[in-house]
């Protein structure tokens, strides 16, 4: 593939590729900022070029190594893996929060960088819009605003998810800092997600003129898990009714190499963030960081972080799970794989998380860094199936064909008339690992006090505390949130 046709480019005219520093606040300049001046907007070929950046800023900024672990280890399946180093994310993982962690800061400055980028990127597509009357022109301008809309509102959402009420940035000028309410935030979001799904195309991302990009049917996506956790169950089926009725969209047969190089942008990704070697053993490298490197076992090259407990092992093994128990645990021990690497960290007890890894005999020979090549998976279409199914059945109609759709992949027998609880626990082993979705559900669902109180979570552990540093620079953020 050229590098032209990818939209995570290695050089662009509009962006530098470096990560935002920790000491880049909320109401400080980001890096990879997209240039709000000196740009020729009649140059309209030019036009893809700042929601280029956007693109790469979400690779180099959202895919942070640390930004994963404190998405997930509040669950009561995953930990971090490590005691010997960065113990604080063991102490999180226990409910007991340290707001000056540098993660935390990391997570808040990577996803304002984020959002700046793509307001900065918004202004850039204004003035490009303002110097043409082509009406195809126009039109591409305004899907090209509903992708960095897309983007934007993945970046607060993910916010939200880990800190409740945020700051909402309308412009990169703004003064005011005061954080909104959670809702106002979603709100916010919904009203970037509907201008995409007006103006975005309803095509697959691996079916866009610019490989990979977001498209309509990935604003709905994310709309809908909006609703979900708001339990605005109606919403919910509608808009992921309208992405299955679309037939754009179907399960990978292989449930193995889903997360693996074959994997890569099938027709069940909404949303990859896109990484690659070009198929050569040396030189540039599009690639997510450390993000790979950092959960990956050490005879692999990896850092030894990010392992399930062995008590979720167990429970997948009691419903009888073999395809995606083989995938999504990577047992230590000397244990070989499917794909024939040797395991040789920790004992059988220990398990790594398997999605993220990259076999080493689809890397490209001379590559020798952990998950080089292979691009990380943030929406997927199994998702959408069974978000559907809980809807219908919390209204009351029946679920089982979506929520079959799923368990049939995996070769686990059907059910019938299913129940919240059954979608719950579908739920919990098809998206294992991935992003903090047991933790969300469990939040949303009212079942965390029951099934994590025991670990030493109460309502108020439901969101981590603003970061120490961003309350030192920014004080507005002391300020009760906008209502």
């Amino acid at each position: 593939m050229k590098l032209k046709q990818y939209i995570y480019c290695v050089a662009l005219a509009a962006v530098t590729l470096t990560t935002t520093a920790c000491n880049d606040f909320l109401d400080k300049d980001p890096e990879n900022r997209v240039p709000e001046e000196d740009v020729d907007y009649t140059a309209t070929e030019n036009m893809y070029m700042p929601v280029s950046g956007v693109y790469a800023k979400i690779r180099t900024g959202a895919m942070h190594w640390v930004i994963l672990p404190l998405s997930i280890v509040r669950d009561d399946d995953m930990w971090s893996g490590r005691t010997d180093d960065q113990q604080l994310l063991v102490s999180f993982g226990n409910y007991q929060y340290d707001n000056t962690f540098w993660g935390l800061n990391e997570m808040w400055n990577q996803y304002y960088g984020i959002i700046k980028v793509a307001n900065a990127a918004l202004t850039s597509l204004d003035g490009y819009a303002a110097n043409t009357n082509d009406a195809a022109l126009l039109a591409t301008n305004r899907a090209y605003q509903g992708e960095v809309r897309t983007l934007r509102a993945f970046a607060y959402y993910r916010l939200t998810q880990a800190f409740g009420d945020v700051t909402i940035l309308r412009s990169n000028s703004q003064n005011d800092l005061t954080r909104s309410t959670k809702k106002l935030v979603e709100d916010y979001m919904l009203e970037d997600l509907r201008y995409a799904m007006e103006n975005n195309k309803k095509l697959r991302p691996n079916e866009m003129e610019h490989m990979g990009a977001v498209t309509a049917y990935t604003a709905e996506m994310m709309a809908a898990k909006i609703y979900l956790n708001r339990g605005d169950y109606a919403q919910v089926e509608k808009l992921t009714d309208d992405i299955i009725n679309s037939k754009k969209f179907t399960l990978y047969s292989d449930f193995y190499n889903l997360f693996k190089i074959p994997g890569k942008l099938c027709d069940e990704s909404l949303f990859e963030c896109q990484c690659t070697d070009f198929g050569q053993a040396t030189g540039d490298m599009v690639d997510a960081g450390q993000w790979f490197v950092f959960q990956g076992p050490g005879s692999m090259g990896g850092w030894n972080f990010i392992r399930y407990y062995a008590d979720f092992k167990q429970w997948a093994e009691q419903r009888g799970e073999t395809v995606r128990a083989t995938t999504t645990f990577l047992q230590g021990g000397g244990t070989v794989t499917p794909s024939g690497d040797n395991i040789k960290d920790g004992t059988a007890n220990d398990f790594f998380n398997g999605k993220v890894y990259t076999p080493k005999n689809q890397m490209t020979p001379g590559r020798t860094k952990y998950g080089t090549g292979n691009n990380v998976r943030i929406f997927r279409y199994a998702d959408v199936l069974l978000m559907n199914a809980e809807a219908k059945v919390r209204q009351g109609k029946n679920g089982d064909v979506p929520f079959n759709e799923v368990r049939q992949r995996a070769k686990m027998v059907s059910l019938s008339s299913v129940t919240i609880d059954q979608i719950l626990d579908e739920r919990r082993m098809e998206l294992a690992g991935e992003w903090g979705e047991r933790y969300a559900d469990l939040v949303r669902t009212g079942k965390a006090a029951g099934v994590l109180s025991a670990a030493g979570w109460t309502t108020d552990k439901t969101y981590y505390p603003l970061p120490f540093t961003q309350l030192s620079n920014v004080p507005a953020l002391k300020n009760e949130p906008l209502q």
